[in-house]
């Protein structure tokens, strides 16, 4: 239908009204034209002196105006679902990401415990740490290299170098690895954990006096509990074991030194974690076997293992077995996260370790505890915790 507008009348077809010409009539009278069905669009007058008013080409004017008004917002809806897209693919990433940590947390906290159990079995039956120290390098040396030769691990591109700036890393290793079995061989597995919590303390004393680094008030506060803590678990051990103690402190300092050594040494060097670790597991064998026949003896081993094998059967070679296979797993699985994670991470996750090993041991091994003791125990492990807090 098709209205048109004339002058000095507008005549509508269809309707008796006549709407006169706003230059004719009073003020109040306008040209009113229906409101469209669109809220959004204004009422609209037009009055024309020559041409007639075609009000099809408005309506469709405002049809095409409604039309870009649809598209415009089926634009921002379609930019709106793609921006969804991408937050649910980032969640996604972010939730399998921490899947994969959980693993890697709960694979190192179980093979840890199951080693700490299997060393101290063998240690109580066979009490020659240098010896069961150099058969957990062994196991897992030569696990990597079967692993190299058949290609199951890609075999780390090394120079020499590389292998330079490797040696102060594995002679602490090898240190702290002796010192740490040996400790165990004279005291309860969680005692030495309990000592050992006390590593950050070495950390921020050897940092501080030896490299001459500094540290926020709350990092030295958080050392007072770790001490504290440590102290009173000594005091109150019902076993304690001064050989016992010292490797847990020597295992401490050299582990400092170890970390440190590493993170000079490996700047820029491009291997994993999986491969560093074997890497170090091989040169800190190379070390400590002829110390551990200096110190030991294959006469002692030999006396030793029969003895053993006599008292508790063929499962004592099963023990030695596993306490050699699950040393190098923990490790190497702890050294594989730490490509995932970040240090503050892995600091949580090595305070959550040894409570594991604590408690489970306590449990296994019927270690008597006093209350006085545990409460030692726990302000030294939460002292470590504030710690790996106040470092970040």
């Amino acid at each position: 239908m098709i209205f048109n507008l004339k002058q000095p009348h507008l005549t509508i077809t269809g309707l008796s009204s006549k709407i006169t010409d706003h230059r004719i009539n009073s003020a109040s009278r306008f040209l009113v034209l229906p409101p469209l069905s669109n809220p959004k669009i204004k009422k609209i007058s037009a009055v024309t002196n020559s041409k007639p008013l075609h009000v099809v080409s408005l309506i469709q004017s405002c049809g095409s105006l409604k039309r870009f008004e649809l598209d415009d917002r089926r634009v921002v809806c379609k930019a709106y679902e793609a921006d969804r897209s991408d937050g649910v693919e980032k969640i996604e990433v972010e939730a399998a990401k921490r899947v994969k940590i959980g693993g890697y947390f709960a694979t190192w906290w179980f093979l840890n415990v199951i080693f700490n159990i299997y060393n101290k079995k063998v240690l109580n039956a066979f009490p020659y740490p240098w010896l069961t120290s150099t058969l957990s390098l062994a196991a897992g040396s030569a696990i990597m290299l079967i692993s190299w030769a058949t290609k199951v691990a890609e075999t780390p591109n090394t120079d020499l170098q590389f292998w330079k700036s490797l040696f102060p890393v594995a002679l602490a290793h090898t240190i702290g690895h002796v010192a740490a079995t040996v400790s165990m061989s004279k005291v309860a597995v969680s005692f030495t954990h309990i000592i050992k919590s006390g590593e950050p303390a070495f950390s921020v004393l050897v940092s501080r006096f030896i490299l001459g680094e500094t540290f926020p008030t709350s990092v030295y506060l958080s050392l007072l509990p770790i001490i504290g803590g440590c102290g009173l678990a000594a005091l109150t051990e019902l076993n304690f074991n001064m050989i016992g103690f010292m490797g847990a402190m020597i295992s401490n300092l050299a582990f400092v030194f170890r970390n440190i050594f590493s993170k000079r040494g490996m700047k820029g060097k491009s291997v994993s974690g999986m491969n560093y670790y074997a890497c170090l597991s091989l040169l800190s064998l190379l070390i400590l076997t002829p110390f551990a026949i200096a110190v030991e003896g294959p006469k002692v081993w030999a006396a030793g293992w029969q003895n053993a094998v006599s008292e508790i059967g063929p499962h004592f070679i099963w023990w030695v077995a596993a306490q050699s296979i699950f040393y190098h797993l923990y490790n190497q699985v702890s050294y594989m996260s730490l490509d995932e994670i970040s240090p503050l991470t892995f600091s949580i996750g090595n305070t959550m370790k040894r409570i594991s090993v604590i408690v489970s041991s306590i449990i296994i091994f019927h270690t008597p505890v006093q209350p006085i003791n545990a409460l030692g125990a726990a302000i030294a492990i939460f002292g470590t915790f504030l710690y790996s807090q106040a470092k970040q």
